[in-house]
């Protein structure tokens, strides 16, 4: 079956930070990825602004997280095997398609003056589920269409991006709501997730996973993919190693989604701190993402993930201490970067030791893991916050990430011994 053969390889991409733009499979699959994450952006601020300006109410647009939280987690698990069993282009249209019809009735429902609390949850909650539907065949996608050398440019260059989007998507939002309004926003992101449902057809590398641990007329139930997609993970040599060392980082530092707390006990400072915290961390992302494009030739991956969460804690502990807003911008501007690198590593680790079959259970696996982290970082820093301080919390978090760091890098013997190697150009057509 011909995977790569539809998709001439250049000469030496790993040599070139915008090797994987080389690769015209690639080229779709990152405007895929730019359109969906604006997408997200957009329907994220879009509802949440929605349920503020209808009923004033900060509970209110707090259960969005609840709503996203309940509906992510099952799709997800399904969302891998499914990228597992069925053509991953498809699934990736029929997701962003979904999305679509249900931003633009959104849109419709709103323009009709018809939109209610109800609803808009209603709306949120199949587009997280669609959202995280298309994630895990997409990753799927990236080893099928980028061979093994080039794999760390692919997934710096979609960090990066990622992070791009993250501050386009919010300048994006501001501009129509203020000009126009929240119907405009809808309509303009269910347009750009309609064109983004037609993307994922025009790459020409097989859709399928190929290699299934099944023979041939004995396809096992989904249920039970899942539950070989867990044993597959719990038993490999590194994954559980690299998520467990980013679950226990994540929890003890998530500062993404209390900005505006840690920016008052730090900095004594308002909105106009939090912005300026809240862009740093995301333009660190990305000179971060550029970083990792230039080690895309050492080969201790292992090793590399491992500098980088030890820097990461040191960046956190520094964080903490700042006493001046200038130097908080700074080190959560590097925090951003060490970040950056340590998920390009993570998601060239899986790319390179799981086989096709299992490479959508996999990245749903770690999709899930981050998520959940995320969550209880989230709680487990606003709770600290406020029991001993912003800055008692953040060195706190420091001083574990730097532990943990060590713990794996002690006890977890594959992580520091796995070295990515230099794969043969397979043949073109």
């Amino acid at each position: 079956m011909k995977t790569r053969d539809q998709n001439p390889l250049p000469k030496s991409p790993k040599t070139k930070p915008w090797g994987a733009f080389l690769y015209r499979d690639y080229r779709f699959l990152w405007v895929t990825l730019i359109a969906s994450s604006i997408v997200v952006w957009m329907r994220i601020l879009g509802t949440a602004q929605w349920l503020l300006d209808e009923t004033g109410s900060a509970y209110m647009v707090g259960l969005i997280g609840v709503v996203q939280l309940v509906v992510q987690v099952p799709v997800t698990l399904w969302a891998g095997t499914l990228a597992d069993r069925v053509d991953r282009k498809r699934l990736m249209s029929f997701a962003h398609a979904a999305t679509s019809i249900a931003l633009l009735t959104l849109g419709f429902l709103n323009w009709q003056g018809l939109l209610t609390p109800a609803l808009i949850y209603t709306g949120i909650a199949i587009t997280a589920a669609t959202h995280m539907l298309a994630s895990p065949a997409r990753s799927a996608l990236v080893p099928i269409i980028i061979p093994e050398r080039a794999l760390m440019l692919a997934a710096s260059t979609d960090t990066a991006s990622s992070n791009a989007a993250a501050i386009a998507g919010p300048l994006i939002f501001a501009f129509i709501a203020v000009t126009q309004d929240l119907t405009a926003v809808f309509f303009l992101a269910g347009s750009i997730s309609l064109v983004s449902s037609m993307l994922p057809q025009l790459i020409r590398a097989n859709g399928m996973a190929t290699g299934h641990e099944h023979k041939k007329g004995e396809k096992p139930s989904q249920i039970q993919q899942t539950k070989d997609g867990f044993s597959f993970v719990s038993k490999h040599p590194i994954l559980p190693g690299l998520f467990l060392l980013d679950g226990g980082i994540t929890t003890a530092s998530f500062y993404r989604e209390i900005l505006p707390v840690l920016a008052l006990g730090l900095f004594a400072g308002g909105a106009s701190a939090t912005g300026f915290l809240g862009a740093a961390n995301s333009a660190g992302a990305i000179f971060g993402s550029f970083i990792a494009l230039m080690l895309v030739g050492f080969r201790a991956k292992g090793m590399l993930v491992l500098y980088a969460s030890f820097a990461y804690g040191f960046f956190l502990f520094g964080f903490g201490t700042a006493t001046t807003l200038w130097f908080g911008v700074l080190m959560i501007a590097l925090l951003g970067a060490a970040d950056a690198v340590t998920v390009a590593v993570r998601q060239t680790t899986v790319m390179l030791t799981t086989p096709d079959h299992m490479r959508g259970r996999a990245f749903a696996l770690m999709i899930l893991a981050a998520q959940t982290a995320n969550n209880v970082g989230t709680i487990w820093v606003g709770t600290w916050a406020g029991l001993i301080g912003a800055s008692n919390t953040m060195v706190m978090g420091g001083v574990i990430s730097i532990v943990a760091t060590a713990l794996i890098w002690w006890f977890w013997k594959p992580i520091r011994e796995f070295r990515s190697k230099d794969s043969k150009e397979p043949s073109s057509s």
